[in-house]
């Protein structure tokens, strides 16, 4: 049963990723992955990961801890996260992976160990102050880089998967008392008793039996086939439409606009360049005339952002 719940966290993962690469490689309007609901969903994978986590220590190390399978645990999820730094810092050097899930993961998996043996009432505590920490401790000297690994500071860094000590570490506890608590009762069950007998049912434990070695393939192997489809469809025509008319309705309000009277202005750009096909994220050069007439629907624009601005009804404008 718990390699049956690691697969649908993977699963889940996997699919958090495949929306990722789509805005990434801008094969969507938008990166959904990037938007709150997005942020949401990833915490909630990244939190039932660490969850099992936790319950995995207690069924590893419960009656006591063995050292040879606890190092070579150690070693692979350790040496995965040398690959993902290694990998990230290759392909994206600007934000790159110095402490996501698996670094999360291997630090965890050793500071749990002191947790495992005692009183269930204490680790349940430390796990309330670890999850608390973020919010009740402030300090500058914890931004410094060798430190971000904590999560305690009040910066938070650029990087593509981001998952510090505080609060995280405190859902591996948590982990932890779920196991201490639940884990006897389980056993008892006929839900801890399954054993898959179809062909899904052992897919689904071999997967959960293999996590590591899927979330290392998956990725790059997404990414590949994602390019490959890119290079054949191109990128939607939408793409970057949102922040394009974001960051538009920002300068415009930086420099005396009225914010609802910016939007206006930064649809009429954006719909007027779409129509023109000068709407480019893709990095496509422009001709010079390319970028006269670009300048001039934008001028244009601005004039209907002036009117409406003088009392002048506008076609956006409803009565």
């Amino acid at each position: 049963m718990i390699d049956a719940a690691r697969a649908i966290a993977l699963v889940a993962m996997a699919s958090f990723h495949t929306v990722w690469d789509l805005g990434y490689l801008r094969l969507t309007a938008e990166n959904y992955a990037a938007t709150r609901a997005g942020h949401m969903a990833a915490e909630l994978i990244a939190g039932s990961f660490l969850i099992l986590v936790g319950v995995g220590l207690v069924l590893m190390n419960g009656r006591g801890i063995r050292p040879r399978p606890t190092l070579l645990r150690l070693a692979r999820v350790g040496g995965g996260a040398l690959l993902v730094t290694l990998g990230t810092w290759w392909a994206f050097p600007d934000a790159y992976v110095f402490f996501g899930i698996l670094h999360c993961i291997a630090v965890s998996s050793v500071l749990g160990l002191a947790f495992l043996f005692l009183p269930v009432l204490v680790t349940a505590l430390a796990a309330a102050l670890v999850l608390a920490a973020p919010y009740l401790v402030h300090a500058a000297f914890l931004d410094a880089p060798a430190l971000l690994f904590l999560g305690l500071g009040a910066v938070t860094p650029q990087t593509n998967d981001y998952v510090p000590l505080c609060p995280w570490f405190g859902l591996v506890l948590a982990g932890i008392v779920l196991g201490r608590i639940g884990l006897p009762t389980l056993a008892g069950s006929r839900l801890g008793a399954w054993t898959p007998r179809s062909a899904p049912g052992r897919g689904i434990a071999f997967l959960g039996r293999h996590s590591l070695a899927f979330y290392l393939i998956h990725q790059p192997v997404l990414l590949a086939v994602l390019t490959g489809v890119v290079s054949v469809t191109g990128a939607d025509p939408h793409a970057g439409l949102r922040a394009f008319r974001a960051d538009y309705t920002k300068i415009c309000t930086r420099t005396g606009g009225e914010p609802p009277l910016c939007r206006i202005a930064a649809r009429c750009t954006s719909e007027a360049l779409l129509r023109e096909d000068l709407f480019r994220e893709d990095g496509r050069p422009f001709t010079v005339a390319e970028q006269v007439r670009a300048h001039d629907l934008s001028q244009a624009c601005y004039g209907v952002l002036e009117r409406a601005q003088a009392g002048v009804a506008t076609p956006d404008q409803k009565p």
